[in-house]
């Protein structure tokens, strides 16, 4: 974009003052992300030195970079940020400081030697500021709590939920709240509900589950006879009722609230829910009455559902499955799986017939369906990674998923059709911008495939089919991927892209998430002729305004109340603390990942290129399951130019290419803990001889001076160790000056 250009559009002139959240980069500069969406502003280091990532200010537009960005400058600062800093505490020069663990804060905080709070160099703790940052002094603060030694199994999880700022403590008076619940259901609790206790719904988890919010029932159904016979079948969905215990306005709610979502760790859940309703009172349980929502649903031959209706009931769970004994049963009905539960075989096997219906009609309906590989890291004892395996996906996952599928879409037409204030699950095609950059690739590959220019689902997954067994298929389903926008929660209902859904909504998961307990209380509301109005926690800011495609949704119109408004406010809230937990989660995967590696330094692996940028490759290691990057200097001695519209780096020399998909051989080289980084180095086939030939280390040899890398750093640590207990001893006085910030 030339800069006239530039600054001729809306939020780029020249002078503007704006409000925005400062968002730091661990380079030292940052950028201000909008209140009204438009374009961020670049901050460059030295307007960093007066602010701290996540500080609300207002900036002025001084000029446009060579890019026709717009830079700026630090007028105000609207609001401080005001959660403490997660960090490590060190000694260096007679001065106490920490060094934020999250690197986007670019400068370490000063702490008084009177404020170390009796923390050890080393130890990771929480500051809180007690002086902010100006142009000429770092920021002061004083340790508010001491998390331990960074080794300290569990620690990373630790860091990860104050860095993301996760609430993992309930309130007093929400801890309070859940003990005096009863622990069984009341003669009271069952008014006005249908007894479903005889009906064999089952519950199928993965194995390591602990809460069960969903049961299943099939059964097959005819109606009519002969050549008019209509068969089919009924599909009961049975979700656990949250909405009966954690009440609108009381602390449940409150905490329930702010924490939107359960975050998954690895051997750790951060439950949305005290543990006494999310593993108890509100978990179906095998054998046990439970309170429970059941969508009824009647659903024809060819998979489309062709009847449904909500009521509250009581339950019982007749066996707690896994999904590995249900893809066993299934594929043997006569081995010891399917002999366990043969009285429950027969439902099973309905659930199955009609999963292949609906199968049948996601495919009709043009929903994309991406096969990816997903793992799960398995810990010893320590909480350190003991293996990363694939988590496969059977029959049973997919039969579970369509049967949640199936509800939702029955509880969103349910709202919708009642014209009630809601939450639908929002996933909107591409954005112009992503549409034009997926037609350029692949129009680069010559595919001879056609993509309009108003993609529909069904185009987009006859896409994806039509290359499922080409050689650079998961290069093109990959990109296909990166097309789609990210789902959000709305009470604007824009339907539903990657599932073909024109309305969609979260209903089969209230224990672990708030919009599905949402989505409850409207549909008991509905059943009751009432209207549900909904009341968010006033103690709970409402979160920055949701931008799409770099434009803010559009307001409601005036004509709308302020309810309206609240739901756009929940949607929000709930769409950004989802977005937080899946940032928490990869950044604790990412620091076990790197601390798993450490100790492969040297090591050589097979892998694959699964992305491309103009500063190297990212490549998946196939029997770790790790990503790493090579670095554009590790791939030889040529200039590599990236070609955007391929995706992929070519030489101009020799014009070896390198994209998504392309199978290589790399060797760790480096592993940065506090980065979350992981290096490779290209091994290329020969090279072990041709150093060896040329009088440099053979392949051996680098192994082995890879080993003496990691004995370094070994004996680094424990020499640190060393140098921290004889400062601790004798620490010289403080100087009058204050410490330089430490370059990074």
């Amino acid at each position: 974009m030339k800069k006239e250009n530039a600054a001729s559009t809306p939020g780029a002139s020249l002078l503007a003052e704006v409000d925005g959240l400062v968002e730091g980069h661990r380079d030292g500069h940052g950028f201000v992300l909008r209140d009204d969406g438009e374009a961020s502003i670049y901050l460059p280091p030295q307007e960093m030195r007066a602010v701290l990532h996540k500080d609300r200010v207002r900036v002025r537009i001084l000029r446009l970079d060579r890019k026709g960005r717009p830079e700026g400058r630090v007028i105000d600062i609207l609001e401080r940020r005001k959660a403490p800093i997660i960090g490590r505490l060190l000694h260096e020069g007679g001065h106490w400081l920490v060094a934020p663990e999250d690197r986007r804060f670019g400068q370490d905080i000063l702490i008084p030697k009177n404020a170390i709070a009796g923390a050890q160099a080393g130890q990771v703790v929480s500051v809180e500021l007690t002086e902010t940052p100006s142009l000429h002094a770092q920021p002061v603060g004083r340790v508010a709590e001491v998390l331990g030694e960074i080794d300290d199994a569990g620690m990373e999880i630790e860091i990860a939920v104050r860095k993301y700022e996760v609430p993992h403590r309930f309130s007093a008076e929400t801890l309070a709240q859940a003990a005096a619940l009863p622990e069984k259901i009341r003669p009271a609790d069952r008014r006005q509900r249908i007894d479903l206790t005889d009906v064999p719904l089952v519950t199928i988890d993965g194995e390591d589950a602990r809460d069960f919010d969903d049961a299943v029932y099939c059964e097959p159904f005819k109606r009519g006879r002969g050549k008019s016979a209509v068969e089919g079948w009924r599909l009961l969905v049975a979700i656990a009722d949250v909405s009966h215990y954690v009440k609108p306005g009381e602390p449940l709610d409150a905490d329930a609230y702010e924490r939107a979502t359960s975050v998954y760790f690895p051997r750790r859940v951060i439950p949305m829910l005290p543990e006494k309703l999310s593993n108890g009172l509100c978990s179906l349980n095998p054998d046990v009455e439970r309170l429970a929502m059941v969508c009824d649903m009647v659903v024809q031959g060819d998979g489309s559902v062709e009847a449904y209706q909500f009521y509250p009931a009581v339950i019982r769970s007749h066996a707690r499955f896994t999904y590995t004994e249900v893809a066993a049963a299934l594929a043997n009905t006569r081995g010891p799986e399917a002999q366990k539960h043969k009285d429950l075989l027969p439902h099973l096997l309905h659930l199955h017939d009609l999963y292949r219906a609906l199968l049948k009609q996601r495919a009709q309906r043009g929903a994309m369906d991406f096969e990816t590989t997903e793992t799960q890291i398995v810990c010893d004892a320590d909480g350190r990674i003991e293996k990363i395996v694939p988590r496969t996906r059977n029959d049973a996952h997919r039969l579970i998923e369509e049967a949640m599928l199936a509800a939702n879409v029955c509880a969103a037409d349910f709202i919708a059709g009642a014209e009630h204030p809601s939450l639908y699950r929002v996933h909107e095609g591409p954005t112009p911008e992503k549409r034009i950059a997926l037609q350029n690739y692949l129009r680069a590959l010559g595919l001879g495939l056609h993509l309009s220019d108003d993609p529909s689902p069904k185009e987009m997954a006859t896409l994806a089919a039509s290359t499922k067994d080409r050689p650079d298929a998961s290069q093109i389903h990959t990109m296909l991927l990166r097309s789609m926008q990210q789902a959000v929660y709305s009470p604007a209902n824009a339907g539903h892209f990657g599932l073909a859904y024109p309305a969609y909504t979260h209903f089969t998961s209230p224990i672990r998430r708030y919009p599905d307990l949402l989505v409850h209380r409207v549909i008991k509301a509905l059943l009751g002729k009432k209207r549900y109005q909904i009341s968010l926690v006033d103690t709970v800011p409402p979160p920055p305004p949701l931008r799409k495609g770099g434009r803010l949704q559009p307001k409601p119109p005036k004509a709308a109340t302020r309810e309206l408004g609240l739901w756009e406010q929940a949607g929000q809230h709930c769409s950004a603390n989802e977005r937080r937990a899946d940032e928490a989660s990869r950044d604790v995967e990412a620091w076990l990942k790197c601390r798993y590696m450490r100790d492969r330094l040297g090591e050589e692996f097979s892998g694959t290129v699964s992305a491309v940028a103009g500063f190297g490759l990212f490549v998946t290691l196939d029997a770790l399951y790790v990503e790493g990057l090579v670095h554009i200097t590790e791939l030889g001695g040529e200039y590599y130019r990236f070609d955007e519209a391929r995706q992929e780096l070519r030489g101009e020399r020799t014009g070896v290419r390198y994209g998504v998909g392309t199978r290589v051989r790399v060797q760790v080289s480096r592993v940065d803990l506090d980065g979350r980084r992981i290096d490779f180095r290209m091994v290329r086939e020969g090279q072990g001889e041709r150093l060896l030939a040329a009088g440099r280390p053979d392949r051996a040899r680098v192994k082995a001076s890879a080993a003496d890398e990691l004995a370094a750093v070994q004996a680094a640590d424990r020499a640190g160790k060393a140098q921290r207990a004889k400062a601790r001893k004798g620490a010289a006085p403080a100087k009058k000056s204050r410490a330089p910030a430490r370059k990074r």
